[in-house]
């Protein structure tokens, strides 16, 4: 690694804590270890202030300088987020209507320059990534829009429960919100081989509050999340800010692109590179999304 390079992280990174350009050094392995730990018992594990507080301001304003460039629509959808008239049993989670009211900033609309978008492609981040999940490496997704996007939830809006597609989501507030926008899970309520639709049933009718965890989030705290098998969602924002997060998407095996469908509800549009994919998808579950 560069020493150029070298010296972003350090200065964005609080590697004292953090030690992620030491690979195999007794303070990285302890890191990673804990990570390691959490994720297997909770389903989730936050580094708080991953990133130094003195970069905290340049994290608010870069997301402040592309959020206009999210891209908003209102929709019905489901915590699986398929088609809603999927045909499924009349009981199933799955035909419960929920509105998807945040909106999301593409990769190719944050400058390459951005702390996150610097972040994102580090090999020493990719690392001790790779590492806390237990892989021997992660790839950036080939998808130009989906690898890397800025997670917008307005004031009155939140973002509904659902499942996410890849098994560790990544993800770096970078603007907390004046109230509300709390981050809601349910670890573990699936799992690859059953997805337990009464306990989801449970939960997406208000009757599961003994299966929901509230996680507090600062500016520059950084979470691994097993969002494919647990439930999750951000509560409605009040006040007069957004709720903004980075988030960080890696695969197991390179080039993994979005499918059309999918990319069109999040971006309001599609490149060539998810056109020429489309139905090469390789799945690792037989789960119903």
């Amino acid at each position: 690694m560069s020493s150029s390079v070298a010296g972003l992280v350090e200065q964005v990174v609080d590697t004292g804590r953090y030690p992620i350009t030491e690979p195999g050094s007794a303070a990285w392995s302890a890191a990673v270890e804990r990570v390691r730990a959490e994720l297997e018992h909770d389903g989730c594990s936050v580094l708080r202030d991953f990133v130094r507080p003195s970069r905290h301001d340049d994290l608010r304003r870069e997301g402040v300088a592309v959020a206009p460039e999210a891209h908003y629509d209102v929709e019905v959808v489901n915590a699986y987020n398929i088609d809603p008239g999927t045909p499924l049993p009349d009981d199933h989670p799955g035909r419960i209507a929920l509105e998807r009211r945040n909106a999301f900033v593409a990769r190719d609309r944050i400058p390459p320059d951005a702390l996150v978008h610097r972040l994102y492609t580090d090999p020493d981040f990719q690392r001790f990534l790779a590492a806390c999940c237990g892989l021997p490496e992660i790839h950036e997704l080939a998808d130009p829009l989906a690898g890397l996007v800025l997670n917008v939830v307005r004031p009155g809006m939140d973002h509904p429960w659902h499942f996410d597609t890849n098994e560790f989501a990544v993800s770096l507030l970078t603007q907390q919100a004046e109230s509300g926008g709390v981050f809601e899970y349910c670890p573990g309520i699936r799992s690859a081989e059953s997805e337990n639709v009464d306990d989801v049933r449970a939960v997406l009718t208000g009757g599961g509050e003994h299966l929901i965890r509230r996680l507090p989030l600062r500016v520059g705290d950084l979470q691994l999340f097993r969002g494919r098998f647990s439930l999750h969602r951000v509560t409605p924002v009040a006040g007069d800010t957004a709720r903004h997060t980075a988030i960080f998407a890696y695969s197991a095996r390179p080039g993994v692109v979005g499918s059309v469908s999918r990319t069109a509800q999040l971006f309001g549009r599609v490149t060539d590179a998810h056109r020429l994919a489309e139905g090469q998808a390789v799945r690792g579950d037989t789960l119903l999304d």
